[in-house]
């Protein structure tokens, strides 16, 4: 049952801040602070709502979610890739937060590799896997195409 709560966590953290970032066009520091701040106040207020370790957990899990949600539009605009990734992070967050104790950077790391595993979907299932995924890769990271000019 916990682990459910926190990859419902997972999705909500993401996709709720990647809409309040785009859609209500507050920035993605903004969106993401907001949101984490009214999480992290509510089981501060209220920590007997839930068991001691969901009291916890849930507050880091949305702070590490809403990373995802930080993500431009011009490279990931799909609400159920976010809620995906959202997905991956928190399953990679119950399997390796013991692993990273004591490091930081440890959910921005995470969301990242979340992010990443969810942009790179589309080449795994493509049918020219190689050749379209480095195309896609020049064009989102350089804005260059397959002739080497720049996209305007």
């Amino acid at each position: 049952m916990n682990t459910y709560l926190l990859i419902i966590t997972g999705i909500v953290g993401a996709v709720s801040t990647f809409y309040v970032h785009i859609q209500l066009k507050q920035g993605a520091v903004r969106a993401s602070a907001l949101l984490s701040l009214v999480v992290g106040i509510f089981f501060k207020l209220f920590p007997e709502v839930l068991n001691e370790t969901l009291t916890q957990q849930i507050p880091v899990v949305f702070i590490g979610a809403s990373f995802i949600g930080m993500v431009s539009d011009k490279v990931l605009n799909n609400y159920y890739l976010i809620a995906l990734s959202g997905i991956i992070f928190t399953v990679i967050f119950l399997n390796t937060s013991s692993f990273f104790n004591g490091y930081g950077g440890t959910l921005g790391t995470s969301a990242c590799i979340s992010l990443l595993t969810v942009m790179s979907l589309p080449i795994l299932f493509s049918k020219h896997r190689w050749g379209n995924g480095i195309a896609s890769l020049r064009k989102k990271l350089f804005g260059i195409n397959d002739e080497n000019t720049p996209i305007k």
